[in-house]
């Protein structure tokens, strides 16, 4: 098969189309003709050797692919050959045939094309978990999520308005706020004209925010403790700006926040199982109707692997990046 792999630690060019051997389903597992793969900042630092795989994982990137079940391992009754499926994995995706566990598999969406299908299981995942799973996003709160034009950010303002949330987002550019607010955010703040923090006191009369999503870190650690309201939850998922950070705790203790965070990549195949099964019975439903969506940027022919992480370190995209292994 094809496949893409990182000659070395470094920039988008060391990504190489190469020939690698089929992989086989073991115990338990599909094997998924690939149609699309999803493209994700994760696969960008284990390109910079930043986030190696975790154990046993393939060390080909890419973490989300949609495709057709071809055959299926010992035990599997859940799915059948030419099941079309997306599937959330610990590595592998970057190819045109990958294995996943089958319990971390979805069928697609009705009337979605591979390619959407593709974008839809590292950030659904993502964001159920770290929104309404570990902040506890509830009907009528206030969500504010940081880089809303991101893939995650696209999905999280949709899947906040959703489920009844009011939701504010940042953004770095007008295009990238005109976007946020065509999906549903509340309001749309864009964060180098506007100093976010008082932007959401504003909106909310001085509450703040009940759930905020944050892939910044650095400095934004600090301005979230004062954005956010009474009992308000900040839940961490990345550190564009760095992991290290000043903030005055005591806004901690006196707002009665909580403050936490989580990586999904290494977290075991029943964990993930266990979001797949919430995400089939409560977000499915909300894609075959068509009322929530994958916002879609560009799509990238799988030999053009490293075009793909150069557009998603340029940080100008809106929604998801695909690579299309459909050839």
């Amino acid at each position: 098969m094809k496949a893409v792999e990182i000659r070395e630690p470094g920039g988008p060019d060391v990504l190489e189309l190469v020939e690698r051997p089929n992989p086989q389903a073991g115990p338990g597992e599909l094997l998924i003709a690939v149609r699309a793969a999803g493209v994700n900042r994760p696969d960008c630092l284990q390109r910079q050797g930043a986030y190696p795989p975790p154990p046993g994982a393939p060390n080909i990137p890419g973490l989300e692919v949609a495709g057709e079940v071809v055959a299926l391992g010992e035990g599997v009754t859940t799915f059948g050959p030419g099941d079309q499926v997306c599937a959330l994995l610990p590595g592998g995706g970057y190819a045109q045939f990958c294995t996943v566990d089958a319990r971390n598999a979805l069928m697609m969406p009705k009337g979605f094309s591979f390619s959407e299908a593709a974008g839809l299981p590292e950030t659904f995942f993502t964001v159920w978990h770290n929104v309404f799973q570990r902040g506890g996003l509830r009907s009528g709160e206030v969500f504010l999520v940081h880089g809303g034009s991101s893939g995650i950010g696209t999905t999280a303002i949709q899947l906040a308005k959703a489920f009844g949330a009011k939701v504010i987002a940042t953004a770095g550019s007008a295009e990238k706020c005109k976007a946020c607010s065509d999906l549903g955010a509340d309001l749309a703040i864009n964060y180098r004209d506007d100093d976010f923090v008082t932007a959401v006191k504003d909106a909310t009369q001085g509450k703040g925010a009940d759930v905020i999503l944050d892939m910044v870190g650095g400095d934004y650690v600090s301005r979230n403790y004062q954005a956010a309201a009474m009992d308000g939850r900040i839940v961490q998922i990345a550190f564009l700006h760095g992991p290290v950070a000043e903030a005055d705790f005591s806004k901690l203790m006196m707002k009665r926040l909580t403050h936490t965070g989580s990586t999904l990549r290494p977290r075991t195949v029943e964990f993930k199982a266990a979001i797949a099964q919430e995400l089939k019975q409560q977000v499915w439903p909300l894609l075959e109707a068509r009322k929530v969506a994958p916002v879609m940027d560009t799509l990238f022919p799988l030999e053009r692997a490293s075009a793909a992480h150069s557009r998603m370190e340029e940080g100008q995209h809106i929604g998801k990046i695909i690579l299309d292994v459909s050839v």
